[in-house]
């Protein structure tokens, strides 16, 4: 990595200054270091024993609730613009995943899995891919750009079936969602069963993900039927034992209409407060992922530096045994086929091949084995040739088991891993500490910094 591509990499893109907010944009910073091409983090891991994902730039906000429970008009309320339709037929909704972007558009099923890749595991319920859409709006009102909502269909109860396994496929979707939002109908109170069913069963892994509202609290009547309401689902919950008691905080909320006063107290303002605080809460652990992934990749290379510095000196000493064992072969091979060949040679024949103070010594050698080999039978020559071949055979088997070396990494992959350990050092995390001053300044004074 040259310094200029260092420099460019931590450099905020002017664009991006201009147009997005403080947490769009770290938010998009942190996602663009995991899937950069060529230098993000997920490529730097290419060879390394981390798995990584890259953070999503928006957080992800699931609303379930019985039909009619004004799921789709919170939506349109919270980003001031009629997007989704309200009261449509239980029959043909589906999933309607809701985002900001560059312009209005309508994306089919594929396309929206193709935009979210994290949920394409709902591609294996049968048929749901017919049922899901993607609503692309301009808006930019309240925190709409760093927020995905996702509208489900309105659960009925009774004889009610589905195109699609519903169940299956909310709960897939509260595994990945940040918040999710129940939205009670003070009308329709028949029809909670199958929705206690379904937060039951996702309170069980997410109730801190949890909230509970009474929607269209205006429409409820007056303070006491209010009351009664409020009651008589907390008793439905109550009856759940495994439900999150902590999500029992049932709050109040229905859609501003100045030219319908109300005399009931209204939390939507709470509820927008709560998903603010969700993605205050997203950006730092954001921030503090991608540090902590930092370290992850650091430590992954350091160990893969040091195992590949243990596999060397492993390797020299294993090589040297090999070595050893090969010797050993060819010396009782060669010291066989030498005692064959010339035991019935003469002195002057063998100091004019080797000089006079080898030949001495071979002539030793030669004496000495041709005493042993005259003294044996002609039969047993043949076993003991079979038997020193074994031997020999034996000798080459271990000698190359220690030759055999374990793969180590060239001088040159050892260089790019230390250059991608400076990079994360010297750009990435010196980055994140630059944005997470920066988001610290919203709410902090400069002198305490």
């Amino acid at each position: 990595m040259s310094n200029r591509n260092k420099k460019q990499r931590s450099a905020t893109n002017p664009a991006d200054s201009v147009t997005l907010s403080l947490n769009e944009r770290i938010l998009k910073e942190c996602h663009d270091f995991y899937t950069d091409p060529k230098n993000g983090l997920i490529k730097i891991t290419s060879g390394l024993d981390v798995d990584l994902l890259p953070p999503r730039k928006k957080v992800t906000i699931l609303l379930i609730g019985n039909h009619s429970a004004g799921k789709s008009s919170f939506i349109n309320w919270y980003i001031e613009e009629h997007i989704l339709k309200t009261g449509v037929a239980i029959e043909t909704q589906g999933f309607a995943f809701v985002t900001s972007g560059k312009k209005r558009e309508t994306l089919t099923g594929n396309a929206t899995l193709h935009l979210y890749p994290h949920f394409k595991p709902l591609i294996e319920i049968k048929r749901l891919i017919d049922y899901i859409s993607t609503e692309i709006s301009t808006s930019k009102q309240k925190k709409f750009s760093l927020v995905t909502f996702i509208d489900t269909p309105g659960l009925v109860d009774g004889e009610m079936n589905y195109p699609f396994d519903v169940e299956k496929a909310i709960q897939f979707l509260g595994n990945i969602a940040d918040l999710i939002f129940v939205f009670f109908d003070p009308i329709g109170q028949a029809l909670r069963k199958r929705t206690l069913n379904v937060v039951e069963s996702l309170s069980a892994k997410h109730g801190d993900k949890i909230k509970l509202f009474l929607s269209k609290a205006d429409e409820a009547g007056n303070e006491t039927d209010r009351q009664k309401v409020l009651m008589q689902i907390v008793q439905e919950l109550c009856k759940r034992p495994n439900l999150n008691r902590a999500g029992f905080d049932l709050s109040t909320i229905y859609l501003p209409n100045p030219n319908k006063p109300v005399r009931c107290v209204n939390q939507i303002e709470d509820l927008c407060k709560e998903i603010e605080k969700t993605i205050n809460r997203t950006v730092q652990n954001t921030l503090n992922t991608l540090e902590a992934d930092c370290k992850k990749i650091e430590d992954a290379i350091i160990t893969k530096i040091n195992t590949n510095q243990k596999n060397q000196s492993d390797n020299l000493k294993s090589s040297g045994k090999g070595l050893l064992f090969l010797f050993s072969a060819i010396v009782l091979f060669s010291s066989y086929v030498l005692g064959i060949l010339f035991s019935s040679t003469s002195r002057d024949t063998i100091a004019g091949f080797v000089g006079q103070s080898l030949a001495e010594v071979i002539l030793l050698y030669l004496k000495a084995f041709g005493y042993v080999w005259n003294s044996v039978s002609d039969d047993d020559h043949f076993y003991i040739s079979i038997f020193v071949v074994l031997v020999v055979a034996v000798l080459l088997i271990i000698a190359r088991w220690y030759i055999r070396p374990t793969p180590t990494i060239s001088k040159k992959e050892r260089k790019a891993l230390l250059e991608r350990r400076d990079y994360l050092q010297t750009v990435v995390i010196n980055r994140k500490r630059q944005l997470y001053d920066d988001y610290l300044k919203q709410s902090v004074a400069d002198h305490e910094l």
